[in-house]
């Protein structure tokens, strides 16, 4: 039995069933309830600036590796070919996490295949925003995550 059928054996005419589709509480390609929502940085609500610092050396010792990347609440930080660069996660089409490809040297959404540039800006859709871009400061083992 498919969904339509199933919801139908509830009683639920097609006008029913097209007003829960469009409220969207039956999509398939929503994006997962711990992905902030597109375009939102870092999700926090809070108004709160993000600066932090992760320590290569131990706990994201992973992150010095060429390629590597790590998420850090709401930001994607990635040691790319032009070194470190640090995006907000979320998809700018529907909020889903972004992963960096080292191989291509961008950040891909596999929830629709947009594709972004390490500074964030959209290389095609469906997205058609950028990923916001956060400073990064190396000193030493410790890398800064900031905004200004």
């Amino acid at each position: 039995m498919n969904r339509t059928e199933f919801l139908k054996s509830l009683g639920l005419s097609s006008g029913a069933l097209m007003a829960v589709y469009c409220m969207g509480t039956l999509t398939s390609c929503s994006s997962s309830k711990d992905d902030p929502a597109p375009g939102t940085g870092t999700g926090t609500g809070t108004g709160a600036k993000v600066n932090f610092t992760l320590d290569l050396a131990n706990a994201n010792k992973a992150l010095a590796t060429p390629g590597a990347f790590v998420i850090k609440d709401d930001i994607i930080i990635a040691n790319a070919k032009s070194g470190y660069v640090a995006l907000s996660k979320a998809c700018t089409h529907q909020g889903t996490t972004v992963e960096y490809q080292a191989n291509n040297d961008r950040f891909y959404c596999p929830n629709h295949g947009s594709n972004f540039s390490t500074t964030g800006s959209v290389i095609n859709g469906p997205a058609a925003s950028p990923l916001k871009s956060y400073k990064i400061e190396l000193m030493g083992t410790n890398l800064r995550v900031f905004e200004s």
